[in-house]
């Protein structure tokens, strides 16, 4: 396997992660409190990176680092929440899947990647089979839960593209800026949760074991594999690995919670999949593979130092 394709299957198995988060929100986790379970996503796991790392953001990565914080974590969850209370799953899941396109027009805004005919159709199929998979018949609209569910999109986006665009600091590995992002977005959301939602609920050992497996395989683990895979990979590439959240979250409610899987929602699956795959290796212009082939050595470059550290954080000295 090569080097790509070993990190495009990494990556891919943040979406795949998230795609677990409804089953477990809802077998798992008291009701009616999605400010207090994204809070619980992001602090724990941001604090457990941070004590692992021991690295705290220098100069403009205090502001970077929050911007990227709320981008991803601290905005982002509670409008994908609103979206989800206020739209039936499956108009929620179609409207958050315009992802890929914001990315194309952000990364063409501020990374200056020309948007293609081929990236536009592949992200267009991309929600036109998570639309299959997920939407029922006479599914209502609300236009507080469409703008929420755009709005959570775009910051998505936004934090993709910017996550791109900065990079890290030197002599910093991906895990340290994922305990950025998750502490910083953690830490905003921490007010918003007791104003709107109050004291934490009580929690019982089925609650913790959920919020254990959200915090750590769902967030911190999901979102280093995530950062990570921006940094090797364009910012169009790991936006079209999305989809496989939703088909996830589709398996899981066959296998797990008995939910009907017909054939208009195998072909949303196989459509949406496909256009995942074809959004990983369709061919590039000149420029664009230029510019992976320098990115890609200069990963290498920094290959040594990033084992070195997360050698160090393991306790272990080469």
């Amino acid at each position: 396997m090569s080097r790509k394709a070993a990190t495009i299957a990494l990556t891919a198995l943040a979406p795949i992660s998230w795609g677990s988060t409804y089953f477990v929100t809802t077998e798992f986790l008291p009701p009616d409190r999605p400010l207090f379970t994204g809070l619980m996503r992001a602090l724990p796991a941001g604090l457990l990176l941070l004590s692992l790392t021991r690295k705290l953001p220098q100069g403009a990565w205090w502001w970077k680092s929050l911007v990227l914080g709320v981008l991803n974590i601290g905005a982002f969850f509670p409008l994908l929440f609103l979206a989800a209370y206020r739209l039936p799953g499956g108009v929620a899941a179609v409207v958050g899947s315009v992802g890929p396109l914001f990315v194309v027009g952000l990364a063409a805004l501020f990374l200056g990647d020309k948007p293609t005919v081929k990236g536009l159709l592949t992200a267009i199929a991309a929600a036109f089979g998570v639309s299959l998979v997920v939407l029922k018949a006479g599914a209502a609209l609300d236009a507080v839960g469409v703008i929420a569910g755009l709005l959570s999109a775009l910051s998505m986006s936004a934090g993709t593209v910017f996550t791109k665009r900065w990079g890290r600091p030197e002599g910093v590995g991906a895990l340290a800026l994922t305990g950025w992002q998750l502490t910083a977005g953690g830490l905003f959301l921490l007010p918003i949760a007791f104003l709107v939602e109050g004291a934490p609920p009580a929690l019982n050992g089925t609650n913790l074991a959920g919020y254990a497996y959200l915090a750590f395989g769902n967030t911190a683990i999901s979102y280093f594999l995530w950062f990570r895979g921006i940094e090797r990979l364009s910012a169009s590439s790991v936006t079209l690995l999305g989809p496989l959240s939703p088909i996830t979250a589709a398996v899981i409610g066959w296998a797990a919670l008995g939910q009907a899987l017909g054939p208009v929602q195998l072909l949303g699956m196989a459509i949406a999949f496909g256009a995942t795959l074809f959004g990983q290796l369709a061919p590039r212009g000149k420029k664009a593979a230029a510019r992976e082939a320098a990115e890609s050595f200069s990963s290498t470059e920094k290959n040594g130092k990033e084992v070195s550290m997360d050698l160090e954080v393991s306790g272990v000295r080469r």
